[in-house]
């Protein structure tokens, strides 16, 4: 699947939103990606996944991973089309851990995945979660990379779309400056 095919799928299902964001990572964006947007159509999330998980079919996963709560959908359907168990991390007291009696262990290579990396921050704990646990991590899948590609882990990493959309501190947001009222849509929004 091409770049723009996504960029089409993403516009044309209401996933792209304009207006006024804050992101997980507490910068601001004229632009927010709502995954669960599109994922809440089984046919575009698995058409969506299933060509992320062309990349990593020759690495012999065992196990994907994924942090709550954006990730948690793309996890479950890549996993399906690789034929390999899933499992997801939350956050407790601000730290991802493994519950609900979800484990990885040295016998597991693992894809680590997130619906949008803007800055890495939850993927690479995760990473150095699924690593603690002693298990391999083989790579890294996203559907979209809004960081414009300067994201980069220790690991094969592959977004079905790279993005450079502007974000801003939140010191710096002209957005705030012109009084646009700001949304909090994420899994640690409002």
């Amino acid at each position: 699947m091409r770049p723009s095919e996504v960029m089409n799928l993403f516009r044309e299902s209401g996933a792209w939103m304009d207006g006024h964001f804050v992101l997980s990572s507490g910068l601001h964006s004229r632009d927010y990606l709502q995954c669960a947007v599109i994922l809440q159509h089984p046919s575009l999330a698995s058409r969506l996944c299933q060509a992320l998980a062309q990349r990593f079919l020759s690495d012999e996963v065992t196990c994907v991973a994924a942090p709550a709560l954006g990730g948690i959908l793309v996890g479950y359907e890549l996993s399906r089309h690789l034929g390999c168990r899933n499992v997801f991390a939350e956050r407790v007291e601000g730290k991802l851990q493994f519950r609900r009696g979800f484990k990885v262990g040295s016998l597991d290579r693992v894809l680590a995945v997130e619906d949008v990396v803007t800055t890495g921050g939850s993927v690479e704990e995760l990473i150095t979660l699924i690593r603690d646990a002693g298990a391999e991590v083989i790579g890294v899948g996203t559907l979209v990379d809004r960081s414009g590609g300067w994201a980069s882990f220790e690991a094969k990493y592959h977004a079905l779309m790279s993005l450079n959309l502007k974000t801003f501190s939140p010191q710096e947001c002209p957005l705030c400056k012109e009084g646009i009222p700001i949304m909090k849509p994420g899994s640690r929004g409002l």
